[in-house]
């Protein structure tokens, strides 16, 4: 049963993910009315904010855009950062509003960042018993019971991690939008569209959640079922 929820899950990845591209694509046909680029719209976003320590740089990809806190940089991929579509404002936009998240110190912000580091430890804890499963969990001396337990801590680390990335993502789009449309980037015609852009791009974050969630239930069941 469980398997068969994971494929749902995926599914559902996959079908958001399609949506996503599809809208993308569909949106940036659409061109905005003042000609910016999405780069320029983001200097104009950091610019508003009065962060002129972040900085503005492009990476290659498709839809590989985001905001790192580290480098204090919004990294956005070629479609996004030459772009001139409502698509692209949107989505450099977005990314722009993590930007304005941690110059504000967002709670929820700055409490992901502090898991990156025990997120990328738990999952490659996973993927060590991953590793050993095939070779028999004796190798790593911790007994049925005490390997679910491991399964356990790690995957509610990054079930926690997913969770917590809801309200990033979306308060992050919120802000994009409420700043779109103040400094008149987008207009009646085309908000919408910046707004059903962003709504499937945040919808990704949330089938991923749910999918991390549904996992760490399976394995807590199975610990359970043994101990009964």
């Amino acid at each position: 049963m469980f398997f068969i929820i994971l494929i749902v899950f995926m599914i559902l990845g996959f079908a958001v993910q399609a949506r996503l591209k599809n809208r993308f694509k569909k949106y940036s046909q659409e061109l905005l009315h003042n000609g910016m680029t999405g780069a320029e719209v983001a200097q104009a976003m950091l610019d508003h904010y009065g962060l002129g320590s972040v900085r503005i740089t492009g990476v290659p990809g498709k839809l590989t855009d985001h905001y790192n806190p580290a480098t204090k940089t919004v990294n956005l991929s070629p479609e996004v950062y030459e772009g001139r579509s409502v698509a692209a404002a949107a989505i450099a936009a977005h990314e722009c509003g993590h930007a304005v998240q941690h110059a504000n110190a967002y709670t929820w912000l700055t409490m992901r960042s502090k898991m990156v580091p025990v997120v990328n430890a738990s999952s490659q804890i996973m993927n060590v018993v991953f590793f050993a499963s095939l070779f028999g969990m004796g190798l790593l001396g911790l007994g049925y019971d005490g390997i679910l337990l491991l399964l356990i801590a790690t995957q509610a680390v990054i079930a926690g991690f997913a969770v917590i990335t809801l309200p990033v993502e979306y308060d992050a789009s919120r802000r994009a939008l409420v700043w779109l449309k103040g400094a008149g980037i987008t207009n009646p015609h085309n908000h919408g569209m910046a707004e059903d852009a962003l709504k499937w791009a945040a919808r990704t974050y949330l089938v991923a959640a749910a999918a991390a969630v549904t996992q760490l239930l399976y394995y807590v069941m199975l610990y359970l079922g043994r101990r009964d």
